[in-house]
């Protein structure tokens, strides 16, 4: 995003000290266009997801930087496997990503195809918007109809928390991001794991949020 935004407005390191994680795409773009006097109205804006794709593309097919990991986190797939076969569940995908950008990224690791439908940050700057619009999906798209607070939301920061807050869903925490299990815990998660390594302790964490949503 860094890059993109370099190519289009001449501004390097523009997302210095813009908190990334939780965060929708689109907040993140018009937080970093305010922060550099960009203004709203600029044909450059529009351009923005284009160019970033192209820098996303590109950055998938090379090496990691120091300090920084690329893969799945513990137990993803595993658990992945396992919802996917069960009748009583529907998975879908939230994201604050771009939704080609949540599918570039996710297909890089063999992961989009768990997910019929979802809902993106291009759809909402205001990731509380999010949850509704997913479970709109999921019946659009065949699933089952239910309210939004019959969802369940596995993330990774306090603002995936908040999101399902806002709907009256309940939350599984994950501590495999920038956030560790106490602030997880303190930002009101129903349950926080270390990582989803467990897979059978994930599926009962699951099931028994499914008996009291």
């Amino acid at each position: 995003m860094a890059r993109a935004f370099e190519e289009l407005f001449d501004v390097p390191d523009a997302l210095r000290g813009i908190p990334m994680p939780g965060r929708t795409d689109a907040w993140i773009l018009s937080t970093a266009a305010a922060a550099h006097g960009i203004p709203p109205d600029s044909p450059d804006l529009a351009r923005f997801p284009q160019v970033y794709l192209r820098h996303l593309r590109h950055e998938l097919d090379e090496p990691c930087p120091p300090r920084a990991r690329k893969g799945v986190m513990p137990g993803v797939r595993d658990l992945l496997d396992a919802l996917a076969d069960r009748p009583d569940v529907y998975l879908a995908l939230l994201t604050g990503n771009y939704e080609t950008a949540a599918q570039v990224k996710l297909a890089y690791f063999d992961l989009w195809r768990y997910f019929p439908c979802g809902a993106f940050g291009d759809a909402a700057p205001d990731r509380n918007g999010l949850l509704p619009m997913a479970v709109a999906r999921v019946a659009a798209s065949g699933g089952p109809t239910l309210a939004a607070e019959e969802a369940i939301v596995i993330g990774d920061t306090p603002l995936d928390v908040a999101c399902a807050r806002a709907s009256g869903a309940r939350s599984i925490a994950v501590a495999t991001g920038s956030h560790t299990v106490e602030e997880l815990q303190a930002s009101g998660a129903d349950i926080v794991f270390q990582d989803l390594g467990d897979t059978s302790g994930a599926l009962e964490a699951i099931t028994n949020l499914k008996s009291v949503t």
